[in-house]
This record gives structure tokens, C-alpha cells and sequence, in this order.
């Protein structure tokens, strides 16, 4: 060709060398930075139920009830759900019912269960005692405005939104920066729960409430940088829709 380029002659692809030259990629499983710490927030099992003229007894100012038949039914599958991920430590707070959630998969591991008391649920005020409970069966007004207004503050005497994430992020972050490339498993209470993974979420912690008892959310915490793994995994307590009843 007068002027041009000869053409190139391609050879033709064939199944040896496209073998040999063919890269694959598959989807990989998430690995945390270096430094970061895994976080497992279990959210404890059912408590006991409250009853007309008999408060639960107060720990510094707030209800203490122990599990359930039930919630320890949920203490012991959570453990075992657990009890074979490479725990490094294990948290509880200074409330009963996550100590007792905790306690099966400390024995399972060998491990103590140390106590972060800033974990602990928001501080309900006038609901306190386990008078909340009653107070939401009732629709009392400050239950009410509570609920609309994705508030704690609305119930008379309780720790407000910002008071009580104030309180658990530090705790949590805490925990993190003691475990670089570790995984922690951390028995806290479902308004904490929300509290956290509203914090990583950039969201109203009311977003994330409904954690159900002995569910599993999985957190990674790097520094500043927060990332929600899962939210509320409770396949060992029941199927999607409820709780299922521990056998006779």
C-alpha cells in the first residue's frame, strides 16, 4: 500500500495461550485495615418481665433485671454461635443481663468478662425500674413524643440523644484503639447498639433500634473510621420473624 502502513497480520487466539494470558478476578472477603479492630456487639437475651408493684433493682440509678428462662436459652446459642470465631477479649457492662449473656461463651473460650460500665443502656429516667415498659404499653405521652421525635430526651429525667452517644461512642472507641487487629465481642443493650451503629451510619440512632435479644451486629473500628459489617444476625434464636422457644 503506496504511502500507508503494511497491515499487521493478528494471530489468531487459541485455547492454549488464552489460558496461559487470561487473568481471573473473583470477589474477595472483606479484610479489615491493618490496625483496625472487629467488633461483635451482641445485644443481651430477653430479660425478665416487669410486674406491677415490683420494680427491678437499681444499679447505679438504672434497672438491673436478670434473663429470662428464655434470655438464657438465647445466652447459651449466642455463646455457641460464637465460640468458634477467634475472639480475642470479651466485654460486658455493669448490667446483670449481659454479664449472664455473655458468661457461656466466656466459659466455651476460657475467657473473663471484662466490665465496661459506659456501655451501659441510655439512662430512662422516669422510666427507670422497668416502669418504661409499662409506660409504653400504656402510650404514655412522653413514650409518644419519644417515638416521633426520635428522642430519649422526651422521657422526663432521661439521657438525651446526644447525652447518651456522649457516653457509649468514647466507651466503644476505647475498646477498639486497646485491640488493633484483634475481634472483640462486646454484650451491650439495644439502645446502645443503636447508639453505635447510628454513629458509624451518620444516621438518628433511632434508625438502627430493634436490635433483637442475642443478635450479633458486627462493626469495624479503625480510628475515626467506622463501617457496619451486619446488623441484628439472630439466625441461632429463631427464624427471620421470630423467636423460637427453647425445647422441652
Amino acid at each position: 500500500m503506496a504511502g500507508g502502513t503494511a497491515p499487521t497480520t493478528v494471530s489468531p487466539v487459541t485455547e492454549s495461550n488464552a489460558s496461559a494470558e487470561t487473568r481471573q478476578y473473583p470477589q474477595t472477603f472483606f479484610q479489615p485495615e491493618p490496625g483496625a479492630c472487629q467488633v461483635l456487639l451482641v445485644r443481651h437475651g430477653q430479660s425478665a418481665p416487669f410486674i406491677d408493684g415490683e420494680p427491678f433493682p437499681l444499679v447505679d440509678g438504672q434497672g438491673d433485671p436478670p434473663l429470662s428462662p428464655l434470655g438464657l436459652w438465647q445466652a447459651e446459642q449466642v455463646g455457641r454461635r460464637l465460640a468458634t470465631e477467634p475472639i480475642d477479649a470479651i466485654y460486658a457492662t455493669s448490667l446483670q443481663r449481659t454479664v449472664q449473656t455473655a458468661t457461656p461463651l466466656a466459659g466455651a473460650l476460657g475467657r473473663e468478662v471484662a466490665i465496661e460500665a459506659d456501655l451501659r443502656e441510655v439512662f430512662l429516667g422516669a422510666g427507670e425500674g422497668g416502669f418504661f415498659r409499662k409506660m409504653s404499653a400504656d402510650g404514655h405521652p412522653s413514650i409518644e413524643a419519644m417515638r416521633a421525635n426520635r428522642e430519649w430526651g422526651e422521657v422526663e429525667g432521661a439521657e438525651s440523644n446526644t447525652q447518651f452517644a456522649a457516653r457509649t461512642i468514647p466507651a466503644l472507641q476505647g475498646l477498639a484503639d486497646g485491640h488493633p487487629d484483634q475481634l472483640i465481642a462486646v454484650f451491650v443493650h439495644g439502645g446502645t447498639i443503636g447508639s453505635l451503629l447510628g454513629h458509624a451510619l451518620g444516621i438518628n440512632m433511632f434508625s438502627m433500634m430493634g436490635s433483637r435479644n442475642s443478635a450479633i451486629s458486627h462493626l469495624v473500628v479503625n480510628g475515626p473510621q467506622w463501617i457496619v459489617r451486619s446488623f441484628n444476625d439472630a439466625g441461632h434464636a429463631g427464624p427471620l420473624t421470630a423467636d423460637a422457644e427453647p425445647p422441652t
